[in-house]
């Protein structure tokens, strides 16, 4: 097989505290392949955050890998001491696209500059050629008067002008992987539509991978080529965007997608909440809050299968050894 981009393969992260150890990523592992985009979903608290911050490197202090791997072009991110992602991954090779617009950018600076700082330590050349180049990327992202808009400050821009800037910085040392966190969340639907159809024009055009989290499955349906759906720090189902959104193999999976505006019969959401990683059930984490839930769900955690081709799925539904309801 082709080596992917980027590959998570059995992830654990824990954060000890003064209330003992939270295990907030708990077997997590997905393929991601070049020129393709894969959504990572799920609630609030399941675990996305940390995901992030663990592939970047960027783990806050008493977090720790219990054990996995995160293969980025076929090396392990987690031999690398900070000085070599530094100076080779963060920000060349791999790239971030912050959440909030509004607060990704210094206010006191010229976007320009914020720019170039980035080029000046991850891409060979002048100064001059640099700032020809981002002024291509601008004009490539589709931001108005790109030339004067290096010489500009953050508050001189709208929100999705403020997004195209941010899309463009990601793009400028040629990454192979960008990493999006919910980067359309504080734009309204207009420009999110805008901006989604960019980034899978550029996915396309520069052969890159994107990993796009995100807890908005109608995002998903309209950008993403594979989904991993992740519940209490644990993926529970990945699989190809379409197969997986038009029929989900999950309870979980299948509660997301009846939440969501356009499939809801009222408002009663998913019961419950995502357990604390302090106190995770024993068996099936979904297990107090599914509707399919058996006895044993209580007491065994089930194990990825492979349910159809290219789809895996945590669940005992799809375990042919287990117990009859």
């Amino acid at each position: 097989m082709p080596v992917p981009t980027l590959a998570v393969e059995d992830l654990r992260v824990a954060i000890r505290g003064d209330e003992g150890v939270a295990r907030i990523l708990d077997h997590i592992a997905f393929r991601l392949e070049p020129g393709r985009i894969l959504g990572v979903v799920g609630e609030s608290g399941c675990g996305k955050s940390t995901l992030i911050r663990a592939i970047l490197g960027i783990l806050p202090q008493g977090a720790a890998i219990g054990s996995g791997r995160i293969l980025f072009e076929g090396e392990d991110l987690l031999a690398f001491s900070q000085a070599e992602l530094n100076r080779s991954v963060r920000g060349s090779r791999i790239s971030f696209i912050p959440q909030d617009p509004y607060l990704a950018l210094n206010p006191v600076f010229t976007v320009g500059a914020q720019m170039l700082e980035v080029m000046r330590r991850h891409r060979p050349g002048a100064p001059r050629e640099h700032r020809a180049h981002l002024v291509r990327l601008l004009r490539r992202v589709q931001l108005p008067d790109a030339e004067a808009a290096l010489d500009r400050y953050p508050h001189q821009f709208s929100g999705g002008q403020r997004q195209r800037l941010l899309i463009a910085a990601a793009l400028a040392c040629a990454p192979r992987l960008i990493v999006a966190d919910e980067p359309t969340t504080a734009l309204d639907v207009t420009t999110q539509q805008q901006i989604l159809l960019l980034l899978r024009e550029l996915v396309e055009e520069m052969g890159l991978a994107m990993l796009f989290v995100t807890h908005d499955l109608g995002v998903v349906a309209e950008l993403c080529d594979e989904v991993c759906v992740i519940y209490a720090g644990q993926s529970v189902e990945t699989g190809p965007a379409r197969a997986l959104l038009d029929a989900p193999l999950h309870p979980y999976a299948r509660a997301l997608l009846a939440c969501h505006p356009d499939r809801a019969e009222g408002f009663l959401g998913i019961p419950g909440a995502v357990p604390s990683p302090l106190r995770a059930p024993p068996g099936c984490r979904f297990a107090p809050r599914c509707a399919q839930a058996r006895e044993a769900c209580a007491s065994r955690a089930p194990h990825p299968r492979r349910a159809a081709p290219g789809r895996m799925v945590d669940c005992i539904l799809h375990d042919p050894a287990a117990v009859p309801a």
